[in-house]
């Protein structure tokens, strides 16, 4: 039974600390009690709060991690919607490898690591799909290869128990667990440390299986829907997150699993987004292209991005290219975004150039200027903190075109400088650079 924010305030140690993100106990309480808070999050819990809070604490998705090297968590969700809170683990992205296909392409999948706005992006996991007699075989020399977490697909459990034992440890995924296999797959699981993907025809199939073998003490457990339609997918995904968040229904409260192979491209690009977008744990794309990818793990990013702590860079003076004293001078917020777009499209445009961040909070332009963080007092002021005056000589600060108001405010804070207002789109910075700014230099 759940129990109420009173019920658990009163095992909380009541020192009010503050470290749980929480302005009391009692608030933390309240959010536990309605699933919007993990019980670990309190340091100083004591060892009863824990027995008895264990189990009330837990998210309404269970966490899981798959892989050893190359960490994927799963799971830990406890809202519907990223706003009420955040969404905390992303939907791992794997790639499907058939049975014999050429190891040179499990490398380039580990290998490929594109940076967005500062944070190195990952393909999470390798799916292997049985085609012969080697399965097992082959399943070693591409964990081998790459470390990353394998889900394993068999013709049939004693195939998938041999490609188990020979990546033992791993913590990969034994997949297409059925009511028929599952009592040896818990064994193959626990004997060799995996993760169990369990399916079924129907949403009641799947609870029946997951009660079964959690009550049996395995609960390292995924769940892999069948359904048969994209607008299926989405209503199933969608009914069981509520079913576990607003019910409490444990029995659906996993991470899932879903290989997308609609045999045509687009589709299944459109299938992978429906999966990021409405809680998908795993999606495994049926093929390696980087075009694919790129927008799927900028996709992810975005919606995976807590809403309350914006991803932002060090408030400070960055050199763009190679400046010296005279260089031109460029200022914008430390949203991350804008500064490696700006900043992209400064070393676009040959020169080199200062890049003045101040604090903003990691918000946008627009955002931070309507709330008060970037407006010319505010920026002046960081100026004369970092001591620019003696470093660079220039006298001429280029602002984005969106703040120009800001303009006449920065020039009366910062006597003898020239404030220019340059482009609202970082996309014409190169084009202004060129046109107006080095003309204005010449």
């Amino acid at each position: 039974m759940a129990m109420s924010g009173l019920q658990i305030q009163k095992l909380l140690p009541g020192t009010n600390c503050k470290e749980c993100g929480s302005s009391t106990c009692m608030a933390f309480a309240m959010k536990l009690a309605a699933k919007k808070a993990m019980f670990s999050e309190c340091p100083y819990a004591s060892d009863e709060a824990k027995l008895v809070l264990g189990a009330a604490g837990e998210p309404p998705v269970k966490g899981v991690k798959i892989g050893t090297e190359v960490i994927s968590p799963l799971g830990e969700e406890t809202v519907m919607y990223r706003h009420e809170k955040t969404f905390v683990n992303k939907t791992v992205i794997a790639i499907n490898l058939d049975e014999g296909d050429d190891l040179a392409l499990a490398e380039k999948i580990k290998n490929y690591r594109p940076v967005r706005v500062g944070e190195e992006l990952f393909i999470g996991a390798i799916a292997v799909t049985q085609k012969g007699e080697s399965f097992a075989d082959y399943c070693a020399k591409v964990y081998a290869k790459t470390k990353l977490p394998l889900l394993l697909r068999a013709k049939d459990i004693a195939s998938l128990d041999k490609a188990s034992a020979a990546v033992a440890g791993s913590k990969s995924v034994l997949c297409g667990v059925t009511a028929d296999t599952a009592e040896e797959a818990v064994k193959i699981a626990k004997r060799d440390n995996q993760v169990i993907a369990v399916t079924a025809a129907d949403a009641d199939g799947i609870f029946e299986l997951t009660t079964k073998i959690k009550e049996g003490g395995f609960n390292d457990l995924i769940i892999e829907f069948q359904t048969h339609s994209l607008a299926e997918t989405f209503q199933t995904n969608s009914i069981a997150r509520k079913a576990a968040v607003k019910k409490n229904i444990k029995a659906l409260g996993y991470a899932t699993l879903r290989f997308i192979n609609t045999g045509n491209a687009a589709d299944d690009i459109v299938a992978a987004v429906t999966e990021i977008d409405k809680f998908g744990g795993i999606i495994a794309l049926p093929s390696f292209d980087p075009a694919q990818l790129m927008p799927l793990l900028t996709l992810r990013q975005n919606i995976y991005t807590d809403p309350q702590k914006p991803i932002q860079v060090e408030p400070k003076l960055y050199a763009i290219g190679k400046p010296d004293r005279k260089s031109p001078i460029f200022v914008t917020t430390n949203f991350s975004l804008t500064y490696f777009l700006v900043s992209g499209e400064i070393e676009n445009s040959g020169i080199s150039a200062w890049l003045i961040i101040p604090e903003c909070e990691g918000f946008s332009v627009l955002t931070a200027w309507a709330a008060g963080k970037f407006s010319g007092s505010s920026i002046a002021k960081f100026i004369k903190e970092i001591n620019i005056e003696n470093q660079i000589d220039t006298k001429q600060i280029v602002i984005p075109g969106y703040v120009a108001q800001i303009s006449g405010e920065l020039e009366e804070n910062m006597p003898g400088f020239k404030v220019l207002v340059g482009p609202c789109e970082a996309g014409d910075i190169e084009s202004f650079i060129k046109s107006v700014l080095l003309k204005k230099n010449a």
